[in-house]
């Protein structure tokens, strides 16, 4: 019986567990959104929350060492603590958002969801088609140039 056991253990050892976690924290702090399996998207959301609070503070040399303990790439570290720390500077915490899919894997139906930074995922829906100086001339568009 596995009761009050927190925590979720994928059918992997401790140590390929551990390096699961540091491979999705690091992809969604170097791309900002990972689509992955519900289990593991809730697994990771507090692992990369705690790194970004410590981004938060600002530079320190010991914040950093820690979160170079934790990431698998250096330079996903220096954009941490001078881009995504910054950016939450303000808020008290919620730095990930999980959106659950409709769809599920179809090799063995396992939920997914995109999990993503907060902030990131504010790009427009829709393109601007017409007017400004992004959409083209409608003789171009019709006439297929």
């Amino acid at each position: 019986m596995r009761h009050r056991k927190a925590g979720r253990k994928f059918k992997r050892s401790p140590s390929h567990r551990r390096m699961l976690l540091r491979n999705l924290a690091t992809d969604l702090l170097d791309h900002g959104r990972i689509t992955t399996t519900l289990a593991k998207a809730k697994e990771v959301q507090p692992y990369t929350e705690k790194i970004i609070t410590l981004a938060r503070e600002g530079w320190n040399l010991n914040n950093f060492r820690r979160v170079l303990t934790v990431l698998t790439r250096r330079e996903v570290a220096f954009r941490l603590f001078n881009e995504i720390g910054p950016r939450y500077k303000t808020r008290p915490g919620g730095y990930t958002r999980i959106y659950k899919l409709a769809k599920v894997r179809q090799g063995d139906c396992s939920a997914m969801a995109v999990i993503s930074l907060v902030g990131e995922d504010e790009t427009p829906s829709k393109p601007n088609l017409q007017g400004g100086a992004s959409a083209a001339p409608r003789s171009q568009v019709a006439s297929g140039v």
